[in-house]
């Protein structure tokens, strides 16, 4: 046994371990993992090692890695922060998240604003976390020294992206960054809806009233396909590597899976919200259902599950983006001037295994978009994974256990999301950090004790 020396074993009857549900003890040392051995029984275990064995009714999963979270820190910390964000994310399973270069001021776009980002991250994470880097105009041929800096890759927006300070790039200009992406060796990750498909508010304030259908019309599935065209045309000529984020439009699949086929180096992501909310069931006025792209209806939403089933699409992941209610709900719920994003960190595994139960699909068909998935679009591929020198993320998931949301019960920080009040089921009971225990009894035990994450290719 290579586990000389283990701190601490988890057993479990259920394990997920290389894509595969097995019985395992999972032998942790310094934090990482050192063995897993396959067990029928009682494993052996050194003398005096504490031994955690999961109920009957749990399952031992990999920590979660969401790859798209706004935690808006420093400067919009009324918005969310890392210390509520990352309580959120441990409460749900997430053990690793990546943190996009907005809507903090100022936006990850320089060295100086990445080193302000660790400074406010500095001792308030209760998971681990790295962070992208933004790709605006005005940085274009200089985001090597934020490479460098350890950035997982650069965010671009192809439409105004809501807030001043996080600019948006036109044709040449999105020619520009793959090309510079390219050389660096990283990945651009593409907020793909097209301008000029927008249609604009009749109103000279952007004011839509409260109708969702009208909102919807705005953001025609048009607009998300071609600009995914637009994307996949431009890595064709620079050869970049390419993250399409939060698809929503079901019609850009085909173009997305030819790219696939075709061996370029495309990867694509849902979210909860796409999964399992559906247009016609949004009521006008209800703001808190706001995100761009939209919801849409429930034709679109099955095709989007062929998809996460056929693994066109890599990941599943919350893009988390709060505001205040103040912001989430102005003139009683306009849904053109109202901010756009759905909180929704702390509960993306229960809210899309709760619509995959209904539906007759699996646990282990989703884990891959929720682990594996999403650390390979950041470049972390020793995260959502139980394995031998990965470091020791785990949780304890209860799958059939029910619960009712409530939205002022949850770790974010503004108490306002979609899932208030829906009955779920899937609950992580414990979950464990580097080998300590973060969640117990799905309350949040250990806040502090998460890492930033280094550059690429350095260990933590």
């Amino acid at each position: 046994m290579r586990a000389t020396g283990t701190d601490r074993v988890v057993r479990a009857a259920r394990a997920w371990v290389d894509g595969a549900w097995r019985a395992a003890d999972v032998h942790v040392r310094d934090g990482r993992v050192v063995d897993v051995v396959d067990v029928v029984g009682p494993g052996p275990v050194p003398a005096g090692v504490d031994v955690h064995a999961l109920a009957d009714d749990e399952v031992l999963l990999p920590g979660l890695v969401d790859s798209h979270v706004h935690v808006n820190d420093p400067g919009r910390t009324a918005w969310e922060g890392f210390a509520s964000a990352t309580r959120a994310a441990a409460a749900g399973g997430v053990t690793t998240l990546v943190d996009m270069p907005l809507n903090s001021v100022p936006p990850t776009t320089t060295v100086a604003a990445l080193d302000a980002k660790r400074a406010a991250a500095a001792g308030r994470l209760t998971v681990d976390v790295a962070f992208w880097g933004g790709a605006v105009p005005e940085n274009l041929g200089t985001l090597g020294p934020l490479h460098a800096a350890g950035v997982r890759g650069f965010k671009a927006f192809l439409v105004p992206s809501g807030v001043e300070e996080f600019g948006h790039l036109d044709d040449a200009q999105l020619g520009a960054a793959l090309a510079e992406v390219a050389a660096l060796g990283t990945v651009l990750v593409v907020h793909a809806e097209d301008p000029a498909s927008l249609v604009p508010a009749p109103g000279p304030d952007g004011a839509l009233g409260p109708r969702y259908a009208d909102f919807l019309a705005s953001r025609p599935p048009a607009s998300e396909r071609v600009a995914v065209a637009r994307v996949l045309d431009g890595v064709r000529r620079a050869g970049a590597r390419v993250h399409v984020l939060h698809l929503s439009d079901a019609g850009a699949l085909p173009l997305l899976r030819a790219a696939k086929a075709d061996g370029l180096p495309v990867t694509v992501e849902t979210c909860p919200h796409y999964l399992t909310l559906r247009a016609e069931d949004v009521p006008d006025g209800a703001t808190q259902f706001k995100c761009c792209p939209p919801i849409r209806d429930a034709a679109n939403q099955d095709l989007l599950w062929e998809a996460v089933l056929d693994g066109t699409v890599d990941a599943v992941v919350s893009d988390h983006s709060p505001s205040t209610t103040d912001l989430k709900h102005v003139r009683g719920g306009d849904f053109g001037l109202s901010w756009g994003g759905v909180a929704g960190l702390q509960l993306g595994l229960a809210v899309v295994w709760t619509a995959a139960r209904a539906r007759g699909v699996p646990l282990d068909a989703l884990l891959p978009a929720f682990t594996t998935g999403p650390a390979r679009v950041a470049g972390l591929d020793d995260r959502g994974v139980i394995a031998v020198g990965a470091p020791a993320h785990l949780v304890a998931f209860a799958p059939e256990q029910p619960f009712v949301v409530d939205a002022r019960a949850l770790e974010h920080r503004n108490p306002d999301t979609p899932y208030d009040g829906a009955a779920l089921v899937g609950v992580p009971r414990t979950v464990w950090l580097h080998g300590e225990v973060v969640v117990a009894d799905a309350r949040v035990v250990r806040p502090g004790t998460g890492r930033m994450l280094p550059p690429a290719g350095s260990r933590a």
